[in-house]
């Protein structure tokens, strides 16, 4: 995650869009501590971590979806559940949640509109399209934001820019179809890869929207903010409509229980703890872990069947995301 000049470094998972280079858990977003960091330092284990976390939630939505557990109800309890774990960790950490109103109603509106239209689309989309399938989906969006930050920002769309965003679209082609329309994937649905294509492009919104917001904010501050905000939404929309039913078995709620404690809060404090130390650049290589380790635990728990398109097609969106940080990584280096 970062400024409104780079891609940002994460999936849809953290809700804070915005880092910098040697930013801590305490500093705000725009804070910079030097680079001191190697590929070997523990914050690529706890990178690593997070990504795990990440990875995982597409999974955990599953299992819940399959003990009996609607989209409203999943929403609604992780967002609570990590909310309240979320300003208990900022007590914890004694961190202040003072900031300007103008950046609170800021932060708010990010969760209330932005968090909550991307989490909606990506866990309905789960309903009706393999895990693997929908995060590759999701991973696009790095793409999405050097267009949008062209058409919107009127930044320069590099060479480098366009031939990642060449690369995703092939790779989305070849996750959602690919040519041949292999049997496993004939069968996904369309209107989950258009709630997972969705899911993408409401995130690179929220991201080019919300750099600003959250310049000068503690990662963590403006994070339980956002997720608080969307658990007001979801919450609030669920038991005005009545579409909150609680009554699933011990499955459904471990797996809502490991979506709010470990794809939600540690694996945004271990990310931020990772970048802490490695710095933005590092960081967004490590995190397309995540679309693997979500492919992984979608064959092996899951039994979902990956066609060869497909990992092709896995494999040009990752090469899509590393083409993007390749500039910032010579630059840094250039630098030092």
């Amino acid at each position: 995650m970062e400024n409104t000049k780079a891609t940002p470094q994460t999936t849809g998972s953290i809700p804070a869009p915005a880092a910098s280079a040697g930013a801590s858990l305490d500093a705000p977003l725009g804070a910079g501590a030097g680079a001191r960091a190697a590929w070997l330092d523990p914050g690529v284990l706890w990178l690593l971590a997070s990504a795990a976390g990440f990875g995982s939630m597409a999974i955990f939505a599953k299992l819940a979806y399959s003990g009996g557990l609607t989209v409203p109800t999943l929403l609604a309890t992780r967002f609570g559940l990590a909310a309240i774990l979320m300003w208990g960790l900022l007590a914890a950490r004694r961190l202040s949640p003072r900031v300007p109103v103008r950046t609170l109603v800021g932060l708010l509106l990010m969760g209330g509109i932005g968090y909550v239209g991307q989490s909606f689309a990506f866990f309905t989309a789960l309903e009706t399209i393999p895990a693997a399938t929908t995060a590759l989906l999701l991973y696009t969006y790095p793409a999405m934001v050097s267009v949008l930050a062209w058409l919107i920002l009127k930044q320069r769309l590099s060479r480098m820019a366009a031939l990642a965003l060449a690369l995703a679209t092939a790779g989305c082609a070849l996750v959602v179809g690919g040519p041949a329309a292999l049997p496993a994937q004939a069968q996904i649905d369309p209107a989950g890869m258009t709630w997972g294509l969705a899911a993408a492009l409401i995130y690179s919104l929220y991201i080019i929207a919300g750099t600003r917001v959250t310049a000068n904010v503690p990662p963590l501050v403006a994070s339980t903010y956002i997720i608080s905000a969307a658990a007001g939404v979801f919450l609030g929309a669920g038991t005005l409509g009545g579409t909150l039913n609680f009554a699933v078995g011990a499955g459904a709620w471990a797996a809502m229980i490991g979506i709010a404690l470990v794809c939600t809060v540690l694996a945004i404090a271990a990310f931020f703890a990772g970048l802490a130390r490695l710095g933005p650049g590092r960081a967004s290589i490590l995190s397309t872990v995540e679309p693997v380790v979500t492919f992984l635990l979608a064959a092996l728990v899951l039994g979902e069947s990956i066609s060869l398109i497909q990992i092709a097609g896995g494999a040009l969106i990752l090469s899509a995301v590393l083409v993007l940080q390749w500039p910032r990584k010579a630059a840094r280096r250039a630098a030092l």
